[in-house]
């Protein structure tokens, strides 16, 4: 049973990194966008979104300390619960809908320079 529940923790442990990273990686592309690129694409402007990225990002920072605090001190001794609560939900759900919204929309936006459609010219 010791051998279950240490999958399980781990992958629990694995799961809130995975959610840490694509906080952080959401947050950091939105901070090299310039803010005109979201109000030409439509999307809510820069200010809310880093605010939200930035909770995000606290959030499943918080979570997946918790997680490895957690492992390191029970390990395969006992499950650890799910544990992922609404705040790390809402914390994946603003990342992916960065990534797969806004993202794609605020691509190459705002550049500027003598770009053409094979690169510079």
């Amino acid at each position: 049973m010791s051998l279950i529940n240490g999958v399980f923790n781990l992958l629990f442990l694995v799961l809130a990194a995975v959610i840490f990273g694509m906080s952080v990686y959401a947050l950091v592309h939105a901070l090299r966008v310039p803010a005109n690129a979201f109000l030409a694409a439509g999307k809510l402007q820069k200010p809310l979104w880093l605010l939200i990225l930035v909770l995000a990002t606290l959030f499943s920072a918080a979570n997946a300390y918790e997680y490895l605090i957690t492992f390191l001190f029970l390990g395969s001794s006992q499950f650890m619960g799910i544990g992922l609560g609404i705040f790390s939900i809402l914390a994946v759900i603003a990342a992916a809908v960065y990534i797969v919204d806004v993202k794609p929309a605020v691509k190459g936006m705002g550049r500027g320079g003598n770009n053409g459609p094979y690169g510079p010219w």
